[in-house]
């Protein structure tokens, strides 16, 4: 049976070898691009166009895409499938939505995307096929681009000096007269929410795609994980809700960052727990189930979590997620003091920074945040793998200062970890 999916969504995985074709709507050309997890190719040969029908595991047979995972470079972390039109002056939004299929190698349909709510959109990202793990997955994307057909390709790397690539297709000629807003992603569960916070979450979610492409870092997709201090001086911001709203401001940047959109959680004192991955639909219900100080909940106990604070086997937990992997990981780390192990935190950051992930430390209040303090400073790290910051009162701090504040490093970091061999592409 063919499943149905909507901008946005995710499934899978895939078998083996799949053909990705689009039908209907204006007459437009199929083509592909090979990125990393930076959302770059590696050169111009991961361009897949009719001048260039082939790249390593992806070839442009007419008007599909035949894939075999399996002959694709390990350094490739998604294949995004792109539909242009073929005359200058048409719109997608000119005709008939196009859809695209996901078939098996038998062409037997495995899913199917309508990719409606096109207007005068020329070029469109249709779907994404992306690794995960050792599997491949799909996803709607829908995203349609502003800039037209050479700006797409010159963002995600490809030289268009060269006239075979130049030539692929015509550039649009008119450019908006105001420059559009940054084309962010959209994750299942949006539809739910309603229209107030629809609205809410999608400002946020722009803030958050700013931030990513003044760092030169949109398109990027890297796991999420939040860590959030329950000690007991932490009680005046569970009971006044800053905690809760500190959730509510982190679920945006996993929806533009992480694969499935969600964000890894954890609360900790002396021990920690590690609770359900918090999705845009569940953002609501998850804080109200599993943020609390005491008692029992959803079968957690949060009373033998303890009152106090230890960093080292929380922070242990997240470091032997790492182990074995190359996919990129944004660690954001609430808390509002006591790091007082500094020999011992020092340690583990070291060995940390050869692993791939960027750990992000908030402080909230005028705590004594100890060797936080002092992570720039850090010797013997492979790479910088570590920021802080300090906010006295979290909610007086306007969204776009926030986001820019938690990720202006990262990006810096991706970097200067890809070129040391850490993460991949």
């Amino acid at each position: 049976m063919t499943a149905a999916l909507v901008k946005g969504q995710n499934a899978g995985p895939t078998p083996p070898e799949v053909v990705l074709s689009v039908r209907g709507g204006v007459a437009a050309d199929l083509s592909a691009l090979l990125v990393t997890a930076a959302g770059k190719v590696r050169s111009d040969a991961d361009f897949v166009f009719f001048n260039q029908p082939a790249a390593p595991g992806v070839r442009l047979d007419g008007t599909a895409l035949a894939v075999t995972f399996a002959a694709v470079p390990a350094e490739i972390a998604q294949i995004r499938a792109v539909l242009t039109v073929a005359t200058e002056g048409d719109t997608f939004g000119g005709s008939v939505a196009p859809v695209a299929s996901v078939a098996d190698a038998t062409g037997n349909p495995l899913y199917e995307y309508v990719i409606d709510g096109l207007d005068r959109e020329s070029v469109v990202i249709a779907v994404e096929l992306y690794r995960r793990g050792e599997q491949w997955k799909v996803r709607a994307v829908g995203q349609g681009y502003a800039g037209g057909f050479a700006d797409l390709v010159t963002d995600h790397g490809v030289s268009v000096d060269d006239e075979p690539v130049a030539a692929a297709q015509p550039e649009v000629v008119a450019p908006p007269a105001v420059a559009a807003p940054p084309q962010v992603r959209t994750v299942p569960g949006e539809a739910a929410l309603s229209f107030e916070k629809r609205e809410r979450l999608d400002l946020r979610k722009r803030e958050v795609a700013k931030v990513l492409i003044d760092k030169s870092a949109f398109g990027v997709r890297a796991r999420v994980v939040l860590v959030i201090d329950k000690t007991g001086s932490m009680q005046k911001l569970y009971r006044g809700g800053t905690v809760h709203r500190v959730v509510e401001r982190m679920i945006p940047i996993a929806t533009q960052l992480d694969d499935d959109g969600t964000l890894e959680a954890y609360l900790y004192a002396l021990r920690y727990a590690r609770l359900p991955d918090i999705t845009v639909a569940s953002g609501d219900h998850w804080a109200q189930t599993y943020l609390h100080l005491t008692g029992t909940h959803d079968g957690i106990d949060y009373d033998a979590m303890g009152g106090r604070n230890d960093e080292l086997p929380i922070m242990r937990a997240v470091i032997d997620t790492l182990a074995g992997t190359i996919e990129p990981t944004l660690v954001l780390f609430f808390t509002d003091g006591g790091f007082a192990k500094k020999r011992e935190i020092a340690a583990l950051m070291r060995e940390a920074a050869h692993l791939p992930a960027f750990w992000q430390f908030i402080g909230l209040g005028t705590g004594n945040f100890g060797v936080l303090r002092t992570l720039d400073e850090l010797d013997g790290r492979v790479v910088d793998n570590a920021g802080f910051f300090a906010i006295d009162d979290i909610d007086r701090v306007e969204d776009a200062e926030l986001y820019r504040r938690l990720l202006g490093e990262f990006p810096d970091w991706l970097r200067a970890a890809r070129t040391a061999g850490i993460v991949g592409g």
